[in-house]
């Protein structure tokens, strides 16, 4: 949900997928399986246990956090519960809008601000627009106009947003021969046309299960079943891929935020290849204090804290994210 990974300097970003849990080391016996809602967890064999509120509490209210209107509510009916983010995804939706016309199929809210996962000070803002057909390139270069100017606002969201445009076609099922579509990544004002990995797998599932529409059907009409292999498969692919790590990776693992998100990611996927399903980085880390070996507590307590004064140690990172490559071998 993509070049994977996009970091401003005070935080992180997730293109190349929502990162992602396998055959732990178990002290006693399993915990149950947590669900996407960290306030509420719960089998996960109950029915559909990954259904979360469309709709967030204090729509078509003021948001306490900011006192200004929430403009995504009084326009949509759906409020993220963050003003100033709702305001971006109002503009959004009307250039949006405005650009494809007839051809917008869907709007859909991808990643953290599907799964309730949200966090101010290091999401960004992972939105899926669907068209009816493949776009022409005078379409894209209108998009990227839109974007560019839609980058200038005044508000730090409107640097955060990560956008893909993808046809309903090639939404349905994941293509490795038809995986090229336009998108734009957090920090950057120009729209361009990418390859979409594996992690594209996850972020089926993810919209599917959880995404939030903004306009459009429901998601689970335009996007096939993905299944618990398939998601274990994505999972390990990712691990053999841009986990490695190879330089590149631990350049970005020299960045303390990063590490945070490393560490989080990879109780995620090790939580994925266990149970075959995708659950918040918070729910799976609590997951992972009670289930791992003892000695990953402490990694996993500094990621939790998100804070420049308690950040997980480089060494620990690279063994920790090394042993989950390993896990996902078994």
């Amino acid at each position: 949900m993509r070049e994977f990974l996009r970091l401003l300097s005070a935080g992180v970003g997730c293109r190349g997928g929502l990162a992602w849990a396998h055959n732990p080391k178990v002290v006693g016996s399993n915990p149950t399986p947590a669900t996407m809602n960290d306030e509420r967890l719960a089998d996960v064999k109950a029915a559909n246990p990954f259904c979360l509120p469309r709709l967030h509490p204090g729509i078509g209210e003021s948001t306490s956090r900011t006192g200004m209107a929430n403009v995504l509510a009084a326009t949509m009916g759906y409020s993220t519960g963050y003003a100033d983010v709702d305001a971006v995804l109002a503009k959004l939706l009307a250039g949006v809008r405005g650009t494809l016309g007839p051809e917008l199929v869907g709007v859909y809210l991808d990643g953290s601000l599907a799964t309730g996962d949200f966090v101010e000070h290091s999401s960004d803002i992972d939105v899926l627009v669907v068209t009816e057909d493949a776009l022409s390139d005078e379409v894209v270069a209108a998009l990227g106009t839109m974007h560019a100017r839609l980058a200038t606002g005044t508000s730090k969201w409107a640097q955060e947003l990560e956008v893909s445009y993808i046809s309903r076609r090639a939404l349905r099922r994941f293509d490795p021969d038809n995986n090229s579509h336009p998108c734009i990544q957090r920090g950057s004002d120009q729209l361009l046309t990418e390859e979409h990995d594996r992690a594209w797998v996850i972020h089926r599932h993810v919209v599917r299960e959880h995404g939030v529409a903004l306009v459009g059907p429901d998601p689970r009409t335009l996007i096939d079943p993905v299944d618990a292999g398939d998601l274990r498969d994505a999972v390990v692919s990712l691990l053999h891929g841009w986990w490695t790590p190879a330089s590149t990776c631990r350049r970005w693992l020299d960045n303390p935020f990063y590490r945070s998100y490393a560490v989080l990611t990879m109780c995620r996927m090790r939580y994925t290849l266990q149970y075959g399903v995708v659950v918040s980085k918070p729910s799976a880390a609590r997951w992972a204090q009670a289930a791992l070996d003892a000695r990953w507590t402490p990694l996993i307590q500094a990621a939790l804290a998100w804070s420049s004064d308690i950040v997980p140690d480089h060494g620990e990172t690279l063994r920790f994210i090394d042993d989950t490559r390993q896990v996902s071998e078994r």
